[in-house]
């Protein structure tokens, strides 16, 4: 172990252009780090890609993965024309193999399907791939390092997390400029085995820093490990140092924190008759190296160094770090579809009733049989069951439902507050083209006053001339959102419903003025939505939260959002982070 005093600035000063090519190099020494995602960067992110393919060498396949790749080019399967040549089943390798021992690049990992990252992620766990189909299994080395290029713009676009997990590296890239010099290959020569087993101070101060951080991954502090073992072999040393590592830390730790470290605790100061004299310069050095400082706290500060100033922040704020979501995640759900939208395979059946057929994979179902068929080298017998037909899978369009309460129990102040936040969120919608209504309900009876549209013009005209006033039909209007939302969803949309209201429900369905009958009526209403299945939040816009608008909410299945003393930004964030949450 070197001294924490002779410790170089350079390890615990983060710099994101030397971390990433570190990072390129620990995974061409270990490709079982599994390998990187790179976020932005631009010619940064090339460089680094190229930085991992010098340290591969020479000859290491490097397999690009096509935007709509299939299961047969993915996994393997049959070879449709040789099979058709020669009568005979024969098999071909897919991309996952033919990576084997090099590098595969993932291009916009953010919209990856689950799908294709799963075998992906299989690949990386068991070193091979399989392929069953057509009565056949193939069985295919496959060891590489992923590259995962992530585009997404928005902060909760993210690779899919079976992938993102499996790759010891993230790192952000932002606006860094590449330097011209690059790394040259890495000595192939280079034994981990040589590497010396890990002290048990270098497992506790991995472990420590992993609970620290709040990482609940178990890969994460396997990662720490093997990137400390890869940086000693890097740097020509048969011991894992400290140096190695802080570095594991930083770039496998640190990106994965998801808040901060309690402060210490303060240790009692001594009861003493008289304070003792400050110490001099030379007891406090002395002091200092007699006192190392433990390799725990230095792991763990090395980490909080790679952090960026907005995520500490975050995480010190209690929000910490969003794990990363699946790609391709749309504003609505996603629906199977038999005609139109992103091809997801095929299946076995007739193409009737608007199904199309697929040629290529129904020749593919029949070309193993011809031989036993009977058919000459002219023709390809078709049967029934081998008739291949597409499908599909669409985003289903999203339209968000706002029911405000405009009774002379919310109050003026209030009521306006409650439009602010819905003209903020119409006008968000809007953006992602996404469709918005508007339900009013006030006196005895709730009124549609904007259809579903996209037209941002009329629903803030709409909006504006929303009145106040009269008794709180809560009932009325909640109904009327959910057979909105309902209609929205036999149209094959995905409604989502916003409640502005205080709870307090004081005319009944049947528009009488009986305050029992009114909050049974909304009750039974709320529970109407809640087993509806459609998404909802509840916004008591009340001065005081009471009781009633938690019941309606619980009713509903609705998130609960109280703000009593919210103006219209901080309503439109809290229904923002609801409906994200959601989606």
């Amino acid at each position: 172990m070197t001294d924490t005093g002779e410790m170089s600035s350079a390890v615990l000063a983060p710099d994101i252009w030397s971390d990433a090519l570190l990072a390129a190099r620990l995974c061409a020494v270990d490709p079982r780090l599994g390998g990187l995602v790179l976020r932005g960067g631009g010619e940064a992110r090339d460089a680094v890609v190229a930085a991992l393919m010098a340290g591969l060498g020479d000859g290491a396949p490097i397999k690009r993965l096509p935007a709509h790749i299939d299961d047969e080019r993915l996994l393997g399967g049959l070879d449709l024309g040789a099979t058709l040549s020669t009568g005979r089943a024969v098999s071909r390798t897919g991309v996952l193999a033919e990576a084997n021992g090099g590098l595969l690049i993932v291009p916009m990992a953010e919209r990856l399907a689950e799908s294709v990252a799963a075998p992906i992620a299989a690949a990386l766990d068991t070193g091979e791939v399989i392929a069953e189909r057509e009565g056949m299994t193939l069985r295919s080395p496959a060891r590489f390092a992923v590259v995962a290029l992530d585009d997404g713009v928005e902060p909760d676009e993210r690779p899919p997390v079976a992938l993102a997990e499996r790759l010891a590296f993230w790192l952000d890239l932002g606006e860094v400029r590449p330097l011209k010099t690059l790394p040259g290959a890495i000595d192939q020569g280079k034994d981990l085995g040589a590497v010396a087993p890990p002290a048990t101070d270098v497992l506790e101060a991995i472990a420590v820093t992993t609970l620290a951080l709040g990482i609940d991954s178990g890969r994460a502090p396997i990662f720490a490990l093997r990137a400390a073992r890869a940086s000693a072999v890097l740097h020509g040393r048969s011991v894992i140092g400290e140096d190695d590592v802080m570095i594991a830390a930083r770039l496998v730790l640190g990106p994965r924190a998801t808040r901060m470290p309690p402060p210490p605790e303060a240790e009692p100061a001594p009861e003493t008759e008289a304070p003792p004299p400050p110490p001099s310069d030379s007891d406090t050095s002395e002091q200092e190296s007699s006192e190392p400082q433990p390799l725990e706290d230095v792991v763990l500060e090395a980490a909080l160094a790679s952090l960026p100033k907005d995520v500490l922040a975050q995480i010190a704020a209690g929000s910490g770090r969003r794990a990363p979501k699946a790609g391709g995640q749309g504003k609505g759900a996603k629906q199977r579809s038999a005609t139109r939208g992103r091809p997801v395979g095929v299946r076995a059946g007739i193409p009737r009733g608007g199904l199309r057929l697929s040629l290529i994979d129904t020749l593919r179902a029949a070309a193993p049989w011809q031989r036993v068929r009977g058919a000459d080298a002219s023709r390809v017998q078709v049967r029934l069951d081998d008739l291949r037909i597409r499908r599909f899978e669409k985003k289903m369009e999203a339209t968000t439902i706002f029911a405000v309460d405009a009774s002379g129990s919310s109050a003026m102040a209030r009521l306006a507050e409650a439009k602010g936040a819905v003209e903020l969120l119409l006008a968000e919608a809007y953006v992602k083209r996404a469709q918005v209504a508007l339900v009013a309900f006030r006196g005895t009876e709730a009124e549609l006053i904007l259809p579903p549209t996209r037209s941002l013009a009329r629903a803030r005209k709409s909006l504006g001339a929303l009145p106040g006033g009269g008794g709180t039909p809560l009932a009325a209007g909640l109904n009327a959102a959910r057979e909105l939302g309902e209609a929205a969803r036999k149209r094959g949309r995905t409604p989502f419903l916003v409640i502005l209201t205080d709870g307090r429900a004081n005319i009944a369905a049947d528009g009488s003025m009986v305050r029992q009958a009114a909050e049974d009526d909304a009750e039974a209403a709320a529970r109407a939505i809640g087993l509806s299945g459609i998404a909802s939040a509840f916004v008591d816009i009340s001065a005081r939260p009471r009781p009633e608008g938690a019941t309606i909410a619980a009713a509903m299945r609705a998130r609960y959002l109280p703000l009593p003393r919210a103006d219209a930004r901080t309503m439109h964030a809290a229904v923002k982070g609801v409906q994200d949450a959601e989606r």
